[in-house]
């Protein structure tokens, strides 16, 4: 039913548009401009209305226009199109047919990185389908590429289908989730929707409306450098107060020692010299009152600490990125039961719980638009190991599809 899905899919993942959290423009990479450029291409060929690229902060948008007398809500679906920091330069993807849901997948030609069971517990959901691969050198890319295919893929069959009513729908593909920042300077009057939703999550049946609230904060320990063979009671090794900071947060409060519910604090980097080093963390919790109490506990650090010394030497910057899309979305949940009765409807179970992690959705529903998050079909996103089924890409195409006809009933 949807004979370009596949094709398009590949296409995208071959294209490289890797974000760059240190770059200070938007889109971050040029390829992702590129990129957007070539989507917006695709969209006008497709036959979508007031297709533009906005310079400003880097999404490319279209609309299909109602073709319902009904008053219908208008509807919105956004994607992103950069992926992670893991090489993705030539991506190849490998097709398994019928995958039997046991068998050890190379990925390589000399076996060194495989798909297997034991390593993989989730390849068993999927036996008698078939598979995207990649080679064992590259990511995939089906964070988000599998969401922009799904999307493109259910406007193009609603264009060649005009028998299904629909009210108002747009598209947003957008740069730089990865880093964190794609959403910053999102235009809700250009994308002037009642809700949306991101396609951009992983196995088939997500459905999450509640993120974790998020910050970040960057430690800088100023040290003092003497030669250590006449260091005592002179020096301050700044590599050892990075240490100490360190070892005054809770040590199972980490990412690898946490899931559900629970919230960390996960040391990004740690680098520098005895003259000076430099920690970057970032601080995640779905509760509002914990998450700030989390980064309290960043700045009590920073105040005992240097009661050590004669000055400031242990300075400490948290700033949030991003909140809890459930404050929003819970005012009105008819969005979320018109996904999850969508899905049902397909034959799909809804797998509802909350995301250990953050989508675009998160501050597009703090600008204003409610955007919950559904599967796109991937699972072990942003490296080597990362694949997709073509039958979990052809269902969240489905459910797009579902959720707009029954946005019109």
């Amino acid at each position: 039913m949807y004979e370009n899905l596949v094709p398009r899919f590949i296409r995208y993942v071959k294209t490289e548009t890797r974000s760059d959290a240190k770059s200070t423009t938007t889109p971050s990479t040029p390829t992702q401009i590129a990129f957007a450029k070539e989507l917006k291409q695709e969209l006008e060929t497709l036959g979508m209305s007031d297709v533009h690229y906005n310079e400003k902060n880097g999404f490319v948008i279209a609309t299909l226009p109602a073709n319902t007398a009904k008053n219908v809500r208008s509807i919105g679906f956004i994607a992103h199109m950069d992926t992670a920091d893991f090489n993705a330069v030539n991506v190849t993807p490998q097709f398994v047919e019928n995958y039997d849901g046991q068998s050890t997948i190379a990925l390589d030609a000399e076996g060194k990185y495989t798909l297997n069971v034991k390593d993989f517990p989730n390849l068993a959901n999927y036996k008698g389908q078939t598979l995207i691969t990649t080679d064992g050198s590259t990511l995939l890319g089906s964070d988000d590429k599998s969401g922009i295919a799904e999307i493109m893929t259910a406007m193009e069959y609603l264009l060649a289908h005009p028998e299904i009513e629909h009210g108002d729908v747009k598209v947003a593909f957008g740069p730089d989730e990865e880093i964190g920042v794609g959403a910053d300077k999102f235009d809700v009057t250009d994308f002037a929707v009642d809700f949306a939703y991101t396609m951009d999550g992983g196995p088939v049946g997500e459905l999450q409306y509640e993120t974790f609230n998020a910050a970040q904060a960057d430690v800088t320990i100023l040290g003092k450098n003497v030669h250590p063979g006449t260091a005592k009671d002179t020096m301050i090794n700044a590599l050892q107060v990075g240490i100490d900071y360190h070892n005054e947060l809770p040590l199972d409060e980490v990412p690898e020692k946490t899931d559900g519910a629970q919230g960390f604090y996960h040391l990004m980097a740690f680098e520098g010299t005895t003259e000076e080093a430099k920690l970057s963390y970032i601080i995640r919790d779905h509760d509002r009152e914990r998450f700030e109490e989390r980064k309290e506990m960043m700045l009590r650090i920073k105040e005992k600490l240097n009661q050590r010394f004669d000055q400031e030497r242990v300075i400490v910057n948290v700033f949030d990125q991003y909140y809890n899309m459930k404050e929003i979305i819970e005012k009105d949940m008819s969005i979320v039961t018109l996904a999850k009765e969508a899905m049902i409807q397909l034959g799909i179970e809804p797998i509802i719980e909350p995301v250990r992690g953050g989508t675009d959705g998160s501050k597009i529903s703090y600008l204003g638009i409610p955007t919950p998050n559904i599967f796109a079909g991937g699972e072990n996103m942003h490296g080597r190991f990362e694949f997709v089924a073509v039958e979990s890409m052809e269902k969240a195409t489905d459910v797009i599809v579902k959720i707009i006809e029954n946005n019109a009933k």
